[in-house]
């Protein structure tokens, strides 16, 4: 079950990068479940990731790999996440990076490994370095809408982007795809997400971009709350096309790259959003008029996580009565209520502390009963405004998650 139109997109190669998917068979037998991306030497690669104290191993290792050495290789499993396994998983998933280096002829400091999947269960290495020789046989440019489908858990489909544009005679490419449905609300910087451009961009400057990008979209969106173990998302910059490196944060080439960096992160977080799970409706909580921006988070994240508003959605129930109190209970000191406006979609529902004069419950039912809802809400205190991406609460949001381990 997904919501809205977020076709997987006709992906144009990025220079400098070959990806495949293979069959290892770690949860289902025949199923892409291993991805491989080779990275051209001299590749920059940053990356953000989960906050959650359990962080599973693979974040672990990349973190000191980032650190390290240049990097050569991406390697990502589905079906197992390789996290709270102790000093075991640590060893697994440096040993998957191993076998990788051995075979290709680099430092295992050179592979960044990313698992998904079930929480607590041994990571199959013998598996996953079995098919290590043949996921580096078939790597190629095109291989990024096999790598959208090995990446997948519960996901319904594929997400990707891809876009390019033109700069002093050369054509750029910045290209992207993402997983995740369910277990998510990203604190990073379940979810992943790889984007990658054939421009150079310095190290340092790359950091800063995946930071900023990855704040205002995967940092934006939630489905049911819970931060993952293994949230993951990396930028590369392969340096391919003959143009200068962008080193500082200005001068046209930067804006052109960081406007559709920040297209591509948040055209692929609000892809999770729109396939979440058991999903019927894709809503998006604006609040603005705050006196900070964390208070208009703190009132986003109440309304977007509230189980009575995400089941009223999901009924088409206009129950307003609900968003108010999550208004009243997200903690905004000395909020005051007669100078909040909320409206569904364009519909004015609430003002002067009470349901707006002009409201009608046929308004109301109108909005609701449509796919894609706005909660607009004005605190009248301030000029800051933040946007979080959710999902109503379904009867199938339940039923995948009671039967996720069978």
């Amino acid at each position: 079950m997904a919501v809205g139109d977020y076709p997987f997109p006709h992906m144009h190669p990025v220079q400098g990068v070959k990806l495949t998917a293979v069959s290892a068979g770690i949860k289902k037998v025949g199923r892409r479940d291993v991805v491989l991306f080779e990275l051209a030497e001299g590749s920059s690669v940053a990356g953000v990731f989960t906050r959650n104290a359990f962080c599973a191993a693979p974040v672990t290792v990349c973190k000191a790999h980032l650190a390290q050495a240049p990097i050569r290789y991406l390697v990502i499993n589905s079906g197992n996440a390789n996290a709270c396994t102790g000093e075991q998983g640590l060893l697994d998933a440096k040993a998957t990076c191993a076998a990788i280096a051995e075979l290709a002829g680099v430092k295992p400091e050179q592979v960044l490994p990313f698992s998904t999947g079930v929480i607590g269960e041994p990571l199959p290495v013998q598996k996953i370095t079995a098919v290590i020789p043949e996921a580096l046989s078939k790597v190629d440019i095109n291989g990024w809408e096999d790598a959208g489908a090995g990446i997948m858990t519960t996901d319904t489909r594929p997400k990707g982007f891809s876009q390019q544009f033109e700069h002093q005679g050369k054509t750029i490419t910045v290209n992207g795809i993402s997983k995740g449905a369910g277990m998510i609300k990203p604190n990073m910087a379940t979810m992943l997400g790889y984007i990658a451009t054939d421009a150079k961009i310095a190290q340092p400057l790359l950091q800063l971009l995946a930071r900023e990008a990855a704040d205002k979209s995967f940092n934006r969106i939630t489905i049911d709350g819970d931060t993952s173990t293994n949230d993951s998302c990396i930028l590369i910059a392969t340096g391919q096309i003959d143009l200068p490196e962008v080193n500082e944060a200005e001068g046209e080439l930067y804006e052109k790259l960081r406007s559709v960096i920040f297209a591509a992160h948040v055209h692929l977080a609000k892809s999770i959003v729109s396939d979440g799970e058991g999903a019927t409706k894709f809503v998006t909580v604006a609040v603005s008029g705050g006196a900070n921006r964390d208070e208009c988070l703190d009132v986003a994240y109440a309304v977007a996580h509230s189980p009575l508003i995400k089941t009223a959605l999901f009924a088409s129930d206009p129950n307003w009565g609900r968003i108010v109190a999550a208004i009243g209970y997200a903690g905004i000191p000395d909020l005051d209520a007669t100078k909040v406006r909320v409206h569904l979609n364009d519909t004015l529902i609430v003002e002067h502390g009470g349901r707006a004069k002009s409201y009608t419950e046929a308004q109301g039912q109108a909005v609701m009963n449509q796919a894609e809802i706005a909660i607009n809400i004005n605190l009248g205190r301030g000029e800051y405004a933040e946007t979080v991406w959710t999902t109503d609460l379904s009867y199938e949001y339940v039923r995948i998650n009671a039967d996720y381990r069978s």
